[in-house]
C-alpha cells in the first residue's frame, strides 16, 4: 500500500505560499551572488563546494543521528519527539532557521516512511545539513510520490509487500525527518556508537541503518 500524505498530520504551517516561480527566481539570484563572489575572488569555487559536501555530509546529518540515537535509548525522549518534534530536537541544541517547525515519522516493521518536498526542496537543515542533488531532483520529487517503491528499491531498499509505505511532503513552513528502525543486535552498544550507524538517507527514508 503506498500514500502519500500530503496533508498528514493536519497542520496551520503545512502550506507553502511561494510558487513554483517564487522558489526558481530565489535559486537563480542565489546562483547569481555566488558566481559573483567567486568571479571577484572572494571566494574560491573549491571552497564553496568543501563547505557544501561538510553540510550535507558530516556536520548535519551528525545532528540527526545524534537524535534518533537519544530515541532509541530513551523511551521518554522517543515519545516527546513523536508528540513535539521541534521542541524535543530543541533538548539536544539543534534548532533554528529551517527547523522552525519538526515532525518525525517512525518506522515499523509494518511501515515505512520516506520524505520528499515536491514543491521544491524543502529540508529540515538544522537536523540534516543541506539536502542532497538528487533529493532536489524533479524525477525524484515526482516518482517517490507516483512510485515509493520502485525509487526505494533503486536505493537498495526492498520492502516486503505487506510493509504500508507513507510518502511525507515537506513544505516551507514544516519538515519532517524520519524515525529509522533500530537495527538487531546493537543492543550492547552505546548511544555514540549507536549515532555512528545512522547516516542522512535513512532519515529521509530512502534507506535502512544496518547493524555493525
Amino acid at each position: 500500500m503506498s500514500d502519500h500524505h500530503h496533508d498528514s498530520p493536519p497542520s496551520p504551517h503545512h502550506t507553502s505560499y511561494r510558487t513554483r516561480e517564487r522558489n526558481k527566481e530565489l535559486t537563480q539570484r542565489v546562483e547569481r551572488i555566488e558566481a559573483l563572489l567567486v568571479a571577484k575572488g572572494l571566494v574560491a569555487k573549491d571552497a564553496l563546494d568543501r563547505l557544501v559536501d561538510i553540510y550535507e555530509n558530516d556536520l548535519g546529518p551528525m545532528n540527526g543521528a545524534k537524535v534518533v540515537a537519544r530515541a532509541w535509548v530513551d523511551a521518554d525522549f522517543k515519545r516527546r519527539l513523536l508528540d513535539n518534534a521541534t521542541a524535543a530536537i530543541a533538548e539536544l541544541g539543534f534548532g533554528g532557521l529551517q527547523g522552525e517547525h519538526m515532525v518525525v515519522v517512525e518506522n515499523t516493521p509494518q511501515v515505512h516512511n520516506v520524505v520528499v518536498c515536491t514543491l521544491c526542496s524543502c529540508y529540515p537543515w538544522p537536523v540534516l545539513g543541506l539536502p542532497p542533488t538528487w533529493y532536489k531532483d524533479a524525477a525524484y520529487r515526482s516518482r517517490v510520490v507516483i512510485d515509493p517503491r520502485s525509487v526505494l528499491a533503486e536505493f537498495g531498499t526492498m520492502l516486503d509487500d505487506d510493509v504500508e509505505v507513507r510518502v511525507w511532503d515537506s513544505s516551507a513552513e514544516v519538515r519532517y525527518l524520519v524515525l529509522p528502525e533500530r537495527p538487531a543486535n546493537t543492543e550492547h552498544l552505546t548511544e555514540r556508537e549507536l549515532a555512528e550507524l545512522i547516516d542522512r538517507d535513512a532519515m529521509i527514508g530512502v534507506a535502512r541503518v544496518s547493524a555493525p
